[in-house]
Parts: structure tokens; sequence; C-alpha cells
């Protein structure tokens, strides 16, 4: 493999680490949720991130590299969002989940900006991952307005 390609597995690892993270929140906030009308937008969410890893999963494969199968570092995050919701209620937890999608966003959006992450990956972005996480911005948004 070349530069280019281990950089770019190195960089679909990352968004995918951040999507097995987002995975693992939303599974948690479904749960302080579950007698809650908002649980179907977070169902539904959650199983959009399952569509993004998953995407994600496939393509680093497809350029010969290795999946990333846990959410490493970025689980902080998911305990850090279930801790929130413990101590502080619904309004936090959905704040916190807010916080999440658009730090994604802004990770989706660095790797568009990165020389070394191919067209394709770039295309695979632009054209699913980012307009999803976009999507998941505004479906909280609505939740916190009520």
């Amino acid at each position: 493999m070349n530069t280019t390609t281990d950089n770019c597995i190195d960089v679909c690892n990352s968004l995918l680490r951040g999507e097995i993270s987002a995975v693992e929140t939303y599974t948690q906030a479904i749960d302080k949720f579950r007698n809650e009308p908002e649980v179907s937008t977070l169902e539904q969410i959650r199983a959009e991130h399952v569509e993004s890893a998953n995407r994600l999963r496939e393509n680093v494969r497809s350029m010969g590299g290795v999946p990333s199968n846990d959410s490493g570092a970025w689980g902080t995050f998911s305990k850090m969002v279930e801790g929130a919701a413990k101590l502080m209620g619904s309004s936090a937890a959905l704040k916190g989940l807010k916080q999440g999608e658009a730090y994604g966003k802004n990770n989706y959006e660095e790797a568009l900006r990165d020389d070394d992450v191919m067209p394709g990956c770039k295309d695979m972005i632009r054209l699913e991952l980012l307009p999803r996480q976009l999507r998941h911005l505004e479906m909280l948004e609505h939740l916190e307005r009520g």
C-alpha cells in the first residue's frame, strides 16, 4: 500500500471509531428515554449511525485495511453523555447528543479538507455520511425545541 492509502485508511478508521461511539451513546440514551416520545427519533439516529459505521468498515476493507472494531478513546464521550443524562436529565442528554453530532460533523468536514483522503472516500463523506450527520443535528434541535 502507499502512504496516501494508509493515511486514508487511518482517517476512515478514526471516523469509524466516532460512529461506533455514537452507536454506543445512542444505545445509552435510548435506555434513558425508553418511555418518552423522543425514543423513536433516537432509535432512527442510532440506526443511521450503524449504517454509517458499516459503510466506513466496507470502505476500509476495500482499501485493504482492517476496520477498527471499538470506539477507543471515543468511548469516553459516550460515558460522559450517559453520566450527564443520569445526573441532569433529558435536557442535558439531548445537549450532549447534539454536541457529539456537531463534533462528528466537524470531523467529516476536516476529512474533506485532508489532502490524504482519496477522492472516492471524499465522495462517500460528502454524499452519504455528512448529510446524515447534518440531518441528525436538525432532528436533535427539533427534539430540544419540543
